[in-house]
């Protein structure tokens, strides 16, 4: 829901936002593709705080749509009903509402169900099977298994309903609304690869880098990750690659509302050189003043690589003394291996620098979560 309840648009009823700016923020050479991108808000009634998240309702890949479509023999103007029982066209369901990149079990059993020599899908639908389902799903999308067993012949309706609803993605807003009245903004990495001889996307992240002029959004508040209501608290922000989204926004809101708190970023990608993400606007608010430390990590730069979590034992001496002056501890990014490392490493600072043994820094560790002063944002 936005934060303003008379507004009139939310994720039932998203509103239709333009883009105005898709800015690359990594260099030539680069090994990824990060983009900053300004949406326009006027007219909306949108509110949002820094830490929340914007909803993106994106539309699939019209080339794979159409590629699927041939695959089906479909010629796109059959009528399907949509998640919500509306009747649309199979291309626009398939464009707009339904989920044509990952395949779930559904798909495999009726696959296997019209084609004896899809059989070996069938233990891969069962609880049992789920090991064998998760490796053969990761990489494939929902033309895989058909280009494998062109014998599975289905109707428009029959193939619709072994798909899933196409679903919103949450990305952690990278602006202030009191910096930046009408705007949202965010950071988003495209994602483009290949696996099985085909080439992939994210759904959402190419949409946007590739295909968007008009954005449906809404606002999802996140009330664990807002700045200390007091202005002179100090803020350490853990943010290692897109992961630096919501501290753009911290910092923006500490300017602006004049806060006397120090501010202290941690971010890491792979190369000071092509990856170093706002590295202009992060150097102005150092020099005015705005962002007291930044502390930087590039992986690839040296020999052995370097993260986020190194640089914080280095300055543990420091890194504690914030804490014992009553600072918050936020993370951004990665939940599966990041946000775990330098979990670790925040007990080893405090161990280290604190004098205490890992029992008692578990139990300070567990203090400032208690205290709410050890914050999340990971996905």
């Amino acid at each position: 829901m936005s934060a303003d309840p008379t507004a009139l648009y939310s994720r039932k009823n998203p509103f239709p936002a333009k883009l105005k700016t898709n800015r690359k923020l990594t260099a030539e050479g680069s090994a990824k593709d990060t983009r900053h991108f300004e949406i326009v808000l006027e007219g909306s009634g949108l509110a949002y705080e820094v830490g929340d998240s914007l909803g993106v309702f994106p539309t699939n890949n019209p080339a794979l749509v159409g590629e699927l479509l041939g695959v089906l023999g479909f010629s796109g103007e059959e009528q399907v009903p949509d998640p919500n029982g509306n009747t649309v066209t199979i291309r626009e369901a398939l464009t707009s509402h339904y989920v044509i990149t990952q395949k779930d079990k559904k798909l495999l059993a009726a696959i296997a169900e019209k084609d004896p020599s899809a059989s070996h899908f069938v233990p891969m639908t069962t609880p049992e099977g789920k090991a064998e389902l998760d490796a053969y799903v990761w990489g494939r999308e929902v033309i895989d298994p058909l280009l494998a067993h062109p014998a599975a012949k289905f109707t428009p309706e029959e193939f619709v309903k072994c798909l899933r609803k196409l679903q919103p993605r949450l990305y952690s807003i990278a602006s202030s609304q009191k910096a930046h009245p009408s705007e949202v903004h965010l950071t988003v990495a495209a994602v483009r690869y290949e696996s099985h001889g085909r080439r992939r996307e994210g759904v959402c992240s190419t949409f946007l880098a590739d295909r968007a002029e008009t954005v449906p959004v809404f606002v999802h508040t996140a009330k664990h990750f807002r700045v200390p209501e007091d202005p002179s608290t100090h803020v350490i922000m853990v943010g290692p690659g897109t992961g630096i989204a919501p501290f753009m926004a911290f910092l923006q809101e500490r300017k602006v509302s004049g806060a006397t708190g120090k501010n202290w970023l941690f971010f890491g990608d792979q190369k000071a050189a092509t990856d170093f993400l706002y590295r202009e606007e992060l150097e102005a608010w150092q020099n005015e003043g705005v962002l007291h430390k930044l502390s930087t990590a590039f992986s690839r730069d040296q020999s052995e690589k370097i993260y986020v979590q190194h640089r914080m034992l280095e300055a543990a001496e420091e890194l504690y003394a914030w804490l014992e002056q009553g600072a918050f501890f936020y993370i951004c990014g990665d939940a599966s291996r990041m946000a775990k490392d330098v979990d670790t490493a925040l007990h080893q600072v405090v161990e280290k620098a604190g004098g205490k043994s890992p029992e008692e820094a578990a139990a300070y560790v567990e203090e400032l979560k208690k205290s709410k002063r050890y914050r999340k944002d990971v996905y």
